[in-house]
């Protein structure tokens, strides 16, 4: 069972800095990629940057330049640096990963999310 957790989120004034957080526990042979979507009430959920198992990144526009997307060196954790927030930002963040497991070739997990709040 491939679980993750996530950590980080909170409230922040606009402009402000919050740093995301998720780790993947469980037997993985590989991690395809890691990524970051975000969802608010009655909308649907969205990208907002993964990075695949060789390193490339993918950004959606509105958060290129504020946001960065980084993993730990195994490859496992992968972290979201987000600054010069917005209350547009709001949202419940969710973590992703698609990994080749235990009888498992490509599979997505998602973690519970991480609520994040950005007050004007």
């Amino acid at each position: 069972q491939v679980q993750l957790v996530e950590s980080g989120g909170g409230l922040v004034q606009a402009g402000g800095s919050l740093r995301l957080s998720c780790a993947a526990s469980g037997i993985i042979f590989n991690i395809n990629s890691m990524g970051w979507y975000r969802q608010d009430p009655g909308k649907q959920r969205e990208l907002v940057a993964t990075i695949s198992g060789g390193g490339i990144t993918t950004y959606a526009d509105f958060v290129k330049g504020r946001f960065t997307i980084s993993r730990a060196n195994d490859k496992s954790t992968v972290d979201l640096q987000m600054n010069s927030l917005k209350p547009e930002d709001t949202a419940l963040y969710s973590c992703n990963t698609n990994i080749d497991g235990v009888g498992i070739f490509r599979k997505d997990y998602w973690g519970k999310g991480t609520l994040v709040t950005v007050s004007s």
